[in-house]
């Protein structure tokens, strides 16, 4: 019988790993789960053990050297600890690599977490991220000309 629960897969994704990858997926997952309690275990893109919370928090892989965590709305989120380090240049996602013998920094990956289902449940709100922490979007006013017609030539 083949296994088709979330967390059974990534029990196995773990056992799989036999080397120090499995440890440190294993150290990510209690402290990912110990982060929010209602966080949701799941399996997606054949073969990525995912935690959502209203909406993707992360995703987390086991690579040849390294094992990548992946937060869909990195950008977004503060990270006073400097936990990421691959992705800083995008506009999305951002992302921790972990290599073999690193140490986690277990409370500061909680407060990511926490930030993380935080900014799911503004976007669910339909707040956006940056609304979310406080930031308010410079809106420009459209211009009339005098005869009332907009600059654009719309009418």
């Amino acid at each position: 019988m083949a296994v088709t629960n979330p967390s059974e897969l990534i029990d196995k994704r773990i056992a799989d790993l036999a080397d120090w990858r499995g440890k440190m997926l294993a150290n990510l997952r209690k402290i990912i789960l110990n982060a929010d309690a209602e966080i949701i275990e799941e399996w997606k893109w054949m073969g990525s053990p995912c935690w959502s919370h209203d909406g993707l928090i992360c995703v987390a892989n086991a690579h040849k050297d390294k094992v990548k965590v992946t937060f869909a709305q990195g950008a977004s989120l503060p990270d006073p600890d400097k936990l990421f380090n691959n992705g800083l240049g995008g506009n999305k996602w951002r992302a921790i690599d972990l290599k073999e013998g690193d140490k986690i920094n277990a409370s500061a990956l909680k407060n990511l977490i926490r930030a993380a289902a935080d900014c799911n449940r503004a976007v669910r709100k339909g707040k956006t991220p940056a609304k979310a922490r406080g930031i308010q979007p410079k809106l420009r006013k459209k211009q009339e000309t005098p005869s009332g017609s907009r600059r654009n030539g719309a009418r």
